[in-house]
């Protein structure tokens, strides 16, 4: 688009931020993975939002491929601090408003980014002129049964995420996917021992070799229903984000 284009689309139009991660997906999946599905969600969300009845004015930008993700740099990662992802989250919603934006989305593919991404919103909102959305790709489902297995969703470089490239992007899922021997004691990140806490626990990824889950038993097929379910409920939760801003006072 060029600059006219995007000043004309601000007046009433939805941005769309995604934003994902390099980091070390296990031995099978690229680091880019985080990225890549952000991406192929919103990609299909888009596909739905031309329908009948279809959102106009929905502007997507380029994705931050960079996030937080300091626990994987036990192997290779490339990782913003909490204050720096803040910082650029703050300059990219500053300048979507001074472009003049009024409603953004901010779609995010990694989980070390949801609380940053959340509180960034929040903060910005107080500020600025503006109404900001903000969801992680994996909690925004249709409704509908997918086949997904919630005790291992979203994970990471397991089950869920193993199967979704499967179906985006199997070009780049390396074969055979390596089986996951479980390690005792089981990581407390993945399942704390009291509902409610959260618990980390120096040098825990390193230990489970980078993956939440077993890896193995993901398939193509399994990949495409999720893959649908969470694009279907994106499209969802741009149209309700639509409908419940589009009278907002500027």
């Amino acid at each position: 688009m060029t600059w006219r284009e995007v000043r004309a689309a601000g007046e009433h139009g939805i941005a769309l931020l995604p934003i994902g991660s390099q980091e070390q997906h296990a031995d099978h999946l690229p680091m880019g993975t985080d990225t890549l599905l952000v991406e192929a969600v919103i990609e299909r969300a888009g596909a739905l939002l031309a329908e009948e009845p279809p959102v106009a004015g929905i502007v997507r930008l380029p994705a931050l491929p960079y996030g937080h993700s300091p626990h994987h740099l036990f192997a290779a990662a490339l990782s913003l601090s909490a204050q720096t992802l803040g910082a650029v989250l703050d300059d990219v919603l500053d300048s979507l408003v001074t472009s003049g934006f009024r409603r953004i989305m901010v779609v995010n593919g990694h989980g070390g980014n949801d609380e940053i991404m959340r509180l960034a919103v929040k903060r910005f909102a107080l500020r600025a002129d503006v109404t900001v959305a903000a969801c992680s790709y994996w909690n925004v489902i249709s409704g509908e049964e997918d086949g997904g297995r919630p005790e291992v969703t979203p994970g990471h470089a397991g089950w869920f995420e193993t199967s979704l490239m499967l179906a985006a992007r199997p070009g780049l899922v390396r074969e055979p996917v390596p089986v996951r021997t479980p390690v005792s004691p089981p990581p407390l990140f993945d399942h704390p021992p009291y509902p409610g806490l959260t618990v980390e626990r120096h040098g825990e990824w390193e230990r489970v070799g980078g993956s939440t889950d077993d890896a193995s038993g993901a398939d193509a097929a399994r990949g495409h229903r999720l893959l649908a379910d969470r694009a279907s409920g994106l499209a969802r939760a741009i149209r309700a984000f639509d409908a419940a801003t589009i009278r907002a006072p500027r």
